[in-house]
């Protein structure tokens, strides 16, 4: 009998060991950002941790042959509007990969250059400006921006 205790205790004592580790963390593989990987329209799905407001909308479509963007937005304006531009992406060996671009039309660069993080194959990125770490916007993937938008800002172009 004694030794049958002496047994159990023994593998108490091993399993107490061979617990799961809580601090296992699974990675989610993410995708190196290229043209290729950002080719596609993708939308502003949140900004600084925050949903849009009602109302206000940022879609940006990448061309990774031609390495342009067309953004479709009501973000910063109160009517649509179509912005075209040129992007290129940077390998920094500190920060990661950074994205940049230039207004069509010489309107200028974008006002910040941005980390690109999380590029994920389900379709969601991070982007985190350069200068400024407090702005962060998470894109998502989708199919193409709504054909209601699309006249909403085109309209606005033609007058």
């Amino acid at each position: 009998m004694k030794n049958v205790f002496n047994l159990i205790v023994l593998f108490a004592f091993v399993l107490c060991f061979t617990s799961c580790d809580d601090d296992e963390r699974t990675d989610i593989p993410t995708l190196p950002v290229t043209p290729a990987n950002l080719n596609g329209t993708w939308q502003l799905a949140e900004w600084n941790g925050q949903s849009l407001a009602e109302g206000t909308y940022c879609y940006i479509t990448f061309n990774r042959k031609e390495q342009t963007f067309e953004i479709y937005q009501k973000f910063d304006s109160m009517y649509a509007r179509y912005i075209t531009g040129d992007f290129s992406i940077e390998k920094d060996p500190y920060l990661g990969y950074v994205i940049s671009g230039e207004y069509d039309f010489g309107n200028g660069e974008w006002n910040n250059d941005y980390i690109v993080t999380d590029l994920l194959e389900v379709g969601s990125m991070i982007w985190t400006a350069k200068d400024d770490a407090g702005d962060v916007s998470k894109y998502v993937r989708c199919d193409e921006v709504p054909s209601k938008i699309v006249e909403e800002a085109r309209v606005d172009t033609d007058n």
